[in-house]
């Protein structure tokens, strides 16, 4: 790394909540940082809210289900900022449904955004990693990845199969300098909470606030999950000693 003034971060899914405090924090500790999203809409200001931290960065439209998508996008990093050091697969989406009102439609986006989106991101970057003998992959996972729960099977499956990604991969890279490790937050104050409040308020009768409670009582320590306590996490796994092939789990229970 001598030759190198900064180490380079990709953060999926970057524009808002989770991403975005994950892209902050990253910058914070001098990462140059790349934030992607299928749109535009909340990238640029994330990506100048980096800048006025002192480093280098950019954002980037990415579908992370579409291969040349990736390529495409993994490319314009390495030659804006540098190939990438750190990947945060964060992006990922959240719908409800009893498993009989659960149509292949819905079940296929799971599994493509929620899986192969990090399967082709980390693909894409594994190699220069390797090659480097300095790496960090960290995917953003759930406790409904580590356990079951009622309505959100293909979810709930989705976050499984990411778990299982991480721990393959890392027994895979293991002793060659790249790290890859998950972290499962429960339910957190993200616009995926929001929206999923609303849909309850509207098909229950509860209010919103009654919504969000609810959901917030469903994880073990009673409480939504603050993204930047996702974002201190990944700080953790950034240092020459961090673990590799572990899930670190963030339920509500401590501050």
């Amino acid at each position: 790394m001598a030759a190198r003034a900064r180490r380079v971060a990709l953060v999926t899914g970057g524009g808002r909540g989770i991403g975005r405090e994950v892209a902050l924090a990253l910058a914070r500790g001098g990462y140059a940082v790349a934030v992607a999203a299928r749109t535009r809409a909340e990238l640029d200001d994330v990506a100048a809210a980096a800048r006025r931290l002192g480093v280098d960065a950019m954002a980037q439209v990415l579908d992370v289900t579409d291969a040349a998508s990736v390529t495409r996008a993994v490319d314009a990093v390495a030659t804006t900022l540098g190939p990438v050091d750190v990947l945060v697969n964060n992006a990922g989406i959240a719908e409800s449904a009893p498993l009989l009102k659960t149509d292949p439609a819905l079940w296929d986006r799971h599994l493509r955004v929620n899986v192969t989106g990090p399967y082709l991101l980390t693909r894409a970057v594994l190699q220069g990693m390797l090659a480097r003998g300095w790496g960090r992959v960290i995917n953003i996972a759930s406790l409904a990845g580590l356990s079951g729960a009622p309505y959100v099977t293909a979810y709930s499956a989705s976050k499984h199969a990411l778990v299982g990604f991480t721990r393959a991969l890392a027994a895979e890279v293991a002793g060659r300098g790249v790290t890859v490790n998950a972290i499962a937050p429960g339910y957190t104050g993200t616009d995926l909470v929001w929206t999923a409040a609303r849909n309850i308020a509207a098909k229950t009768g509860k209010s919103f606030d009654e919504a969000v409670l609810a959901m917030a009582r469903i994880n073990p320590g009673g409480r939504l999950i603050d993204p930047a306590e996702v974002a201190a996490a990944v700080s953790t796994l950034l240092d020459d000693a961090a673990t590799n092939g572990e899930t670190i789990v963030l339920d509500g229970r401590s501050p």
